[in-house]
């Protein structure tokens, strides 16, 4: 009798030992990473703007590999029933027809070109048309209000009916020292802080003054980015959120209008890293504009498939990107008007993906895996801060969330990195997962550019979810950092948010498959435990994450 007991255990240890090893050993296919890239990125596709027949057909792809994959449904319930997809409902706002705009300084009138010296977005407001003559400007420095810093760039200022002028990013982006983190950004240098605050504070709208090293891309990603279709999440009063006018203007432009105010913008820029600064009128500059708005409410869509979990089914691992990129829009200096979107973001849907296979092969997790195809990012984040609103998932059950975006398709590299520089177990987690492959950590090199709010981690960050957006490595192994960075340097030039953006055949793939082996296994390891990672003590997420701390008991 015992000899049977002693067997049927070694046979119940042998087969456990077998799942564990199954769970452990994938198999990530760069070739299945190229293709994906590659239909996804077609012309086909349109660039996969939302609301589009690019949109259509991506997500019935999406749909299709899921199923493939062998993953269950994992959308919003209708009729009874899970779907594969969770609506979001989005305001589109598109200019119609010419845009005229003109600066006058008292003595001659100067049209602007859309496009060229200024960048206007179609007014997310609901308005059908935006016309106003001879606003008055306003320079408010980096345009901050920061209590918890003793900073205030407004003054009091009155901007009823005025254009606020306002630099991009932080007051210390410049010197690397200050109230601001040094060169990493703060919400505060964000692109989308700036047109926010110029809104609450009434103003007929805001001009962002564009510079390549605070913004960190050139004009080339401000025009096509902001002078087509827009996208907001539905709003019950948009006017709190956006003002009349959302712009950008080109450096050389603003420093003109300064000049004719009698001004000195390289001046007033030092100032406006100071405390003691005050906003400066640009006496006698007016600016006068004229377009039409196109306002409609559409319906988009956040793909979800499903891996559920053995034990823990309401306890979810959720690996995340966007399916969005912008879809046609001005054309390049080729004609071409096609924005593919291979490297941003077909590569991380692409991973997606092959992550989905790769679990519908292994045994069962404990705990529910959860695959995450967003909309909308391009817009502003809009597809991932629904489902953070309106989540599928409880986040307070939500254990993390893994996001991918813009991942290298080159050859491995000997590091990797996350967007920003948060602290978090999640992070403790990866860097001891890379250790093991003898692979390192490097921390953001860009802190300047903001990366940490420009991903689809961030909605689920600011929710209190441990959330990550893993980034490709630059110290390559073929070439190093130099060839690595060069890379990097060369696609934001040519090709982010660009026509340029297209699929290669000469990609190897290689590197984006070692490393998807190794979120895997950090995924599988945190979907087969019992462990709730947190934010570092001193987190500005880790009080959000704490206050859900008892549904987790």
């Amino acid at each position: 009798m015992k000899s049977t007991i002693f067997a049927l255990t070694a046979v119940a240890l042998a087969a456990a030992t077998l799942a564990a090893q199954a769970a452990d050993t994938v198999h990530i296919d760069p070739k299945r990473l190229s293709e994906d890239v590659r239909i996804l990125s077609s012309d086909a596709y349109e660039g996969r703007a939302p609301n589009s027949a690019g949109e259509t057909k991506t997500v019935d792809y999406l749909v299709k590999q899921f199923q493939a994959a062998g993953l269950e449904p994992g959308g919003t319930v209708v009729n009874g029933k899970r779907g594969w997809t969770q609506d979001v409902p989005l305001g589109r706002f598109e200019i119609k027809g010419p845009v005229e705009v003109a600066v006058n300084d008292g003595k001659a009138r100067q049209a602007y070109t859309q496009g060229k010296e200024i960048a206007i977005r179609a007014a997310m407001t609901g308005a059908k048309s935006v016309a106003f003559q001879d606003a008055p400007l306003v320079f408010v420095g980096y345009g901050v209000t920061a209590p918890e810093r003793k900073w205030d760039d407004f003054k009091g200022v009155d901007l009823k009916g005025k254009l606020a002028v306002v630099l991009i990013n932080d007051p210390d982006f410049e010197t690397g020292k200050g109230d601001f983190g040094g060169k990493a950004m703060t919400y505060y240098g964000r692109w989308t802080y700036k047109f926010e605050e110029m809104a609450r504070r009434g103003a007929l709208g805001t001009i962002i003054v564009h510079e390549t090293d605070p913004a960190s891309y050139g004009w080339a990603t401000v025009k096509n980015s902001n002078t087509n279709v827009m996208y907001d999440i539905v709003r019950s009063k948009p006017l709190e959120a956006h003002a009349p006018v959302e712009a950008w203007i080109q450096r050389d432009a603003a420093r003109d209008l300064f000049k004719r105010a009698g001004l000195d913008f390289d001046k007033l820029k030092k100032e406006a890293q100071g405390r003691a600064f005050k906003p400066v009128p640009l006496k006698g500059i007016t600016l006068s504009a004229k377009y039409d708005v196109d306002a409609q409410v559409i319906t988009s869509k956040n793909v979800v498939a499903l891996r559920p979990g053995s034990k823990h089914p309401d306890q979810v691992v959720i690996y995340s990107g966007h399916w969005d990129h912008l879809g046609v829009g001005l054309p390049d200096a080729k004609g071409d008007k096609i924005y593919n979107g291979a490297v941003d973001n077909g590569t991380g849907i692409a991973a997606l993906l092959e992550l989905a296979r790769a679990y519908g092969k292994a045994p069962a997790p404990q705990r529910s895996v959860v695959f995450l195809a967003v909309t909308a990012e391009e817009k502003g984040l809009l597809g991932s801060e629904y489902y953070a609103s309106n989540p599928v998932y409880p986040l307070a059950k939500t254990v993390g969330v893994i996001n991918m975006d813009a991942l290298s398709p080159y050859g491995p590299a000997k590091d990797f990195t996350i967007s920003g520089n948060a602290k978090l177990e999640l992070l403790d987690r990866l860097v001891a997962k890379a250790k093991e492959r003898g692979i390192r950590y490097s921390p953001d090199p860009k802190p300047e550019a903001g990366h940490f709010f420009r991903s689809d981690h961030f909605p689920f960050a600011k929710a209190g979810v441990p959330a990550i957006s893993y980034g490709s490595g630059e110290d390559w192994e073929q070439g190093g950092v130099a060839a690595g960075k060069a890379s990097e340097e060369q696609y934001v030039m040519v090709a982010y948010h660009q026509p340029a953006d297209e699929w290669k055949a000469d990609w190897p793939f290689t590197g984006m498959a070692r490393d998807l082996d190794m979120l895997y296994s950090l995924g599988r390891d945190l979907a087969d435990s019992g462990a709730w990672p947190n934010w570092a003590s001193d987190s500005e997420f880790r009080a959000a994450r704490d206050r859900s701390a008892a549904e987790r008991k």
